[in-house]
């Protein structure tokens, strides 16, 4: 059973960076142009040891506002207004595949939005089709798509299939109807099972279910029943988020009532339960909000110390070149992040003129990259060799990260984790608190030059 202490994990409650990216994407600026990231694109693709691709696509549509949603999304039903955008997607394709080199292989493809399933099944293969066409994909490759059941036909997810993805993620927060009916999303848990048979069916190799805890109207002893179900239709992996309620970054969240919300110290219960509940069933803790069967590639990565964090969260495609494309997507090559611009208008417009659509990015220092590599480790591996930092960076760690170092000493006292033979080792419930582990060693903090407003920790 996890150790989930209640007490602890609200003194460490509080706001922080999901690490999704070190920088974080508040510090990414306007400064950086197309120009710096077609340069960094074309250097990284004369390496002889260019690393593999992997592909984001942002489809920003879906066909109802649900109120809890912190995605960037479009609510529309206009076929013509998502099949333009869609060849725009193939126009960001052909400026992107002129500049790798043809030697480039795709690892990793991940569809997100939005719902990129509220394209119809033949809109999918049409671009599936464009986009095998025009990468080499690896025939081992990881391919993944959101999903959402409501609306979806068995059409859709073979039309993904036949097309090589190979993972479906599908969002399911909450069984309970009066939870569904407060935030805008009714999901029977008929529909969800039915979904999870298709995927099965088509013989897809990983499903992956979302759960959500602090709606409205969430008890423990409601949320009890939702986590039972989950468990008996047994997802390879379960995905257990914060609700962040935050109106003045997403407007529609309003029409969520503060009053009906849990407590904070409800939210803590509902997920110690959680977690209690998924760890007796057998499933993995990666870590953060991540659970997965011990046979699961996120297990065997955890294990093998190669699990790897990206903007779609934790990954086992550690060291790949991501190149995002669709509106708001991000990449990342060696040393740069690079963001398209988040309306349509804009992204048209620059691919129109046959420029990549970077709206801002943001190009790493030499500290950045030793931070990054610093808060990964840790993110990732769970521990941190002092020595192979120094070895790799050239640096006195304890020298260097003082400042951090310092303030590890509250959480070696609460047992998030110990520091033996030079190395930082985290407990089991220290992966619980992995952010504010994580947050000692970030410099923006140290300087206290991130004044950005951060979900909370737990």
């Amino acid at each position: 059973m996890l150790d989930f202490n209640i007490e602890l994990i609200k003194k460490y409650d509080k706001p922080g960076p999901r690490y999704t990216s070190y920088p974080t994407a508040p510090h990414f600026n306007e400064s950086f142009t197309h120009e710096e990231y077609k340069s960094e694109v074309i250097k990284s693709n004369e390496k002889e040891t260019a690393p593999d691709i992997s592909l984001y696509f942002h489809i920003p549509f879906c066909d109802t506002l649900c109120y809890f949603c912190g995605c960037n999304m479009l609510i529309t039903r206009n076929r013509e207004r998502i099949k333009i955008y869609t060849d725009y997607i193939k126009k960001e394709i052909d400026l992107l595949n002129a500049a790798l080199k043809d030697s480039r292989q795709v690892s990793q493809i991940h569809w997100g939005g939005g719902t990129p399933t509220h394209l119809n099944p033949d809109e999918i293969v049409d671009l599936i089709s464009y986009i095998n066409n025009s990468f080499h994909i690896k025939t081992d490759a990881e391919e993944g798509c959101e999903i959402d059941p409501r609306g979806l036909t068995k059409e859709h997810l073979a039309a993904l299939r036949k097309g090589g993805f190979n993972r479906i993620s599908m969002g399911v927060q909450d069984i309970n109807e009066k939870v569904q009916t407060a935030v805008n999303r009714i999901q029977p848990e008929e529909m969800t099972r039915q979904v999870v048979q298709w995927v099965r069916e088509l013989e897809f190799e990983s499903i992956n279910l979302d759960l959500m805890y602090g709606l409205p109207f969430q008890t423990t002893k409601d949320f009890e029943k939702t986590v039972d179900t989950i468990i008996d239709i047994s997802p390879d992996r379960i995905a257990v988020f914060n609700y962040a309620h935050v109106p003045w970054l997403k407007k529609h969240m309003e029409l969520i009532k503060p009053e009906d919300l849990p407590s904070p110290e409800e939210k803590l219960q509902i997920l110690k339960m959680t977690s209690e509940k998924l760890t007796d069933a057998g499933y993995v803790f990666i870590g953060m909000d991540h659970f997965a069967k011990p046979e699961d590639d996120l297990a065997v990565a955890l294990r093998e110390k190669k699990l790897y964090r990206n903007f779609q969260g934790y990954s086992t495609n550690a060291g790949a070149h991501l190149y995002g494309l669709g509106i708001t997507s991000i990449g990342q090559l060696d040393r740069i992040y690079a963001q398209n611009y988040k309306t349509e208008k804009d992204y048209f417009e620059a691919l129109d003129k046959t420029r990549f659509p970077i709206a801002k990015g943001y190009y790493l220092s030499d500290d950045d990259l030793l931070r990054r590599y610093v808060i990964m480790k840790i993110m990732c591996d769970f521990e941190l060799d002092f020595s192979k930092v120094e070895n790799k960076f050239n640096i006195n760690f304890e020298e260097y990260f003082a400042w951090g170092l310092k303030n590890l000493n509250g959480m070696i006292d609460d047992n998030l984790l110990k520091i033996e033979n030079r190395k930082i080792i985290v407990s089991d419930l220290g992966r619980l608190l992995i952010r504010n582990i994580a947050m000692n060693f970030d410099g923006y903090l140290e300087r206290n030059a991130d004044t950005t407003r951060y979900s909370r920790t737990v």
